[in-house]
């Protein structure tokens, strides 16, 4: 059974990471209309957040369930958990706050998006990573 959340788990941050590169689109797509753009950076943080908060749900079972324990592999997941969080909270703050019809504006905001989204995949896959290595018994977390 462990296995299987486990195996959810990995989906599920599959997913948010295919998720994440699909995102890199929006400020191309939304180029020529700011409101879009808007939008587009609302409906991008609230799925970012529902795939981030299941993906901390099932690692949570995984780890009560498995009896895993607080182990620094799980400590780096919940930072990481929480620096994703807190750099999508506040791009989306600045979005939809500043004066995004003016075409400076917008164009540094889309710049903005994009450099987040590199880092957010960034964050995840050097964690998919260590992940990977800690399960082939090369780094021991």
């Amino acid at each position: 059974m462990v296995g299987e959340m486990i195996f959810v788990h990995s989906v599920l941050v599959q997913a948010f990471l295919a998720f994440l590169v699909s995102g890199l689109f929006i400020p191309f797509l939304t180029a020529k209309n700011p409101l879009d753009f808007r939008k587009a950076s609302f409906v991008y943080t609230m799925i970012f957040q529902a795939i981030t908060t299941m993906i901390a749900f099932t690692g949570l079972i995984t780890m009560v369930a498995g009896d895993f324990g607080l182990t620094l592999s799980t400590i780096i997941m919940i930072v990481i958990w929480a620096v994703l969080m807190y750099i999508e909270i506040r791009k989306y703050i600045i979005i939809k706050k500043a004066k995004i019809e003016n075409l400076e504006t917008h164009t540094l905001l889309k710049s903005a998006f994009l450099k987040i989204s590199v880092i957010h995949i960034l964050l995840i896959v050097v964690m998919v990573v260590l992940m990977i290595l800690k399960a082939k018994g090369i780094v021991v977390l």
